[in-house]
Order: C-alpha cells, then structure tokens, then sequence
C-alpha cells in the first residue's frame, strides 16, 4: 500500500494571526502618530508586502517620527542615515579598513546592515549617493571591493524626502525611485488631529521623541518574514487581475503621459492589493484593493507631458481619469 498523501494545510490560522499582529501594531502606532491613518496603513502595508517606501512631505509632519514608532513595533535592529550633501557611498554601505596590528583588511560594515534602515532626507544626497542603497534595495545585498555581502532577509527601506521644490534638494533617479514600492504622501493633519498633538505635547510628551516602552515589539525578524510569506495564500481571480493589468497598460497609452508604468508597477500593484486585503482580514482581492493602492503604487512610476504640466494637471487626476475609464471586474 502506498503512503497516504499529506492533508492540505488551511492557511486561514495564519491569515487570522498576521491580521491580528497587523491590527495590535497599528493600534500602538496610531497613539503616537495622530491624525495619519493612511500614512500608516501604507507604511504597514509597506512591510508586509516586504517592499521599500519613500515618504514624501514637508518638514514638521512625523516622517521620522513615524519612522521611529514602526522600528520600535519590531523585535530587530533598526539604523538611520542622515542624508546631507558631502555623504559618500561608503558611508552607507561601508568600506575595508587595513588593521595594522592583524597586517590585514577588515570589513567595516555601514548603516546598511540593519533590519530596518530610515534613510532622512534622502533627497539631500546627490545622485551618487542615494544610488548606493539601489542594489541593497533591489537584491537585499551589497557590493564592496567586489565582494557580495548578504543583507538582513526584511531589509527595508523607509527614506524621507521633503517635495523637491525646496531649496538644497535633489530629485530622485527614476531608476531609484521604481525600487521603492510606496511613495507615501503625508500632509498636514486636519485640525482636530493637531488639536489633540498639541494636548499631547501641553501635557508633557515630546513632539518628536519617543518615549522608552510606548509601543511594545509586535514581530521579531522570524514572525515577519511567516507575515510576509503568507501572502502567498491570498487569492487573486482572472477578472481583477486583468483590471491590475488594464490600468497599467493604461499609463502607457494616455495622452497626458510622456513616461508609463513598467512591468514592475503592475506587480507591484497585484502585491499590494494582496496586502491590502490580508491586512483587512481577507484571503481574496477585491477591484476596491486594487483602486485603494493604485496612486501610492504608480504616481511616482509615470512622467506627465510637458503640456499636461503646464496646464497643471497633476499625476493624481490623471490616475484617476484612467480608472473612470476602466470598468469595475465584478
């Protein structure tokens, strides 16, 4: 007689639980960070789906802060750059120093080895520069003296950016921005919210500090790469498939568009979908998981025309005239 086949494993527990340690981070987070819900979804989202986001805003909204609140919601090593003009490449990744006691040359590792690595200010740093963590970013390792070195198996990435048109910034390379998965805008919060910063900060808390053991670590490094593992499990049917295929072919065709989304925004936008509908307790996609993600996913992937820019279209209303467009897969 031979073996019996093994039973099928139902993923539903552990779709249940990544939810649910979702769900408790979240809630930690939201006590620091007022008045940013969709910031902090998106940032969620971010990790779950094992990508890199890049936050947008002016100085004074909590990117950082944000930034600082998540790394302490995880059980793993968390660093930061401070991006400035005169930042080399090797001080990010690192470089070989001769150890004149041992007569040889030793690795000096860079801020670049770390779980979790908030890059400030990114566009600060010329092109050179910022282009260092590319590789890391794409590959989860680094190159130095022409040795492969492994990184951390949830690398990521949040860096911070203020909008370019302020003074001593410098755009990001295209080719870098398309590694990041989210490029998460944070505006001003409405004006109960900064109400409610300002009792915090009336009643003693700092206004950009995090106070030892305010948010208690949720996952360890193990626990979320099982998180991020179980999106395999979300179901995706044929028709909203093709609706994540059918917008970003759409980027390419538009007339307000010089520069469409490449395959990678259209992986990107069936990832987060999934994520969106784990994080929401679900093991299938729906064409409202698709809409909620397409401007986070592909504003930074698509350049307007020059003559879209002078009428002052923006990359949002034109998403959004390609999903008026689109019909809704039921």
């Amino acid at each position: 007689m031979g073996e019996r086949p093994p039973e099928p494993i139902n993923p539903q527990p552990v779709l249940q639980d990544v939810a649910e340690r979702f769900r408790r981070l979240r809630e930690q987070l939201s006590r620091v960070i007022i008045g940013q819900e969709r910031v902090l979804d998106e940032m969620l989202l971010t990790l779950l789906c094992g990508g890199h986001g890049l936050l947008e805003g002016v100085p004074g909204t909590a990117k950082t802060l944000a930034v600082r609140a998540l790394a302490m919601g995880l059980s793993c090593d968390a660093k930061r750059i401070q991006f400035t003009p005169d930042i080399m490449p090797s001080d990010i990744v690192g470089t070989n120093v001769f150890n004149l006691a041992k007569n040889t040359f030793e690795l000096r590792t860079g801020p670049i080895f770390t779980d979790l690595l908030l890059g400030d200010e990114i566009n600060r740093a010329p092109a050179k520069t910022q282009s260092a963590l590319l590789e890391g970013m794409a590959e989860r390792q680094v190159t130095i003296d022409g040795v492969r070195y492994p990184l951390s198996p949830v690398f990521t990435v949040f860096a911070t950016q203020n909008p370019v048109e302020f003074e001593g910034t410098y755009p990001l390379p295209e080719a870098q921005q398309d590694r990041f998965l989210l490029k998460i805008k944070i505006d001003y919060p409405p004006e109960e919210a900064e109400r409610r910063i300002l009792q915090a900060f009336d009643g003693g808390r700092p206004p950009d500090r995090l106070v030892p053991g305010t948010i208690e670590p949720v996952f360890t490094v193990a626990s979320l790469v099982e998180a991020q593992a179980a999106l395999r499990h979300v179901r995706v049917e044929r028709g909203v498939m093709d609706y994540v295929l059918k917008i970003v072919r759409s980027t390419r065709e538009h007339e307000a568009i010089l520069l469409g989304a490449g395959p990678r925004g259209s992986i990107f936008l069936l990832l987060t979908s999934k994520g969106r509908a784990l994080l929401q307790g679900r093991d299938f996609v729906t064409p409202d998981d698709v809409v909620a993600t397409v401007r986070p996913v592909l504003a930074h992937r698509i350049t307007l025309t020059a003559d879209a820019e002078i009428q002052g279209t923006t990359v949002d209303e034109v998403l959004q005239s390609i999903l008026d467009k689109i019909e809704v897969p039921r």
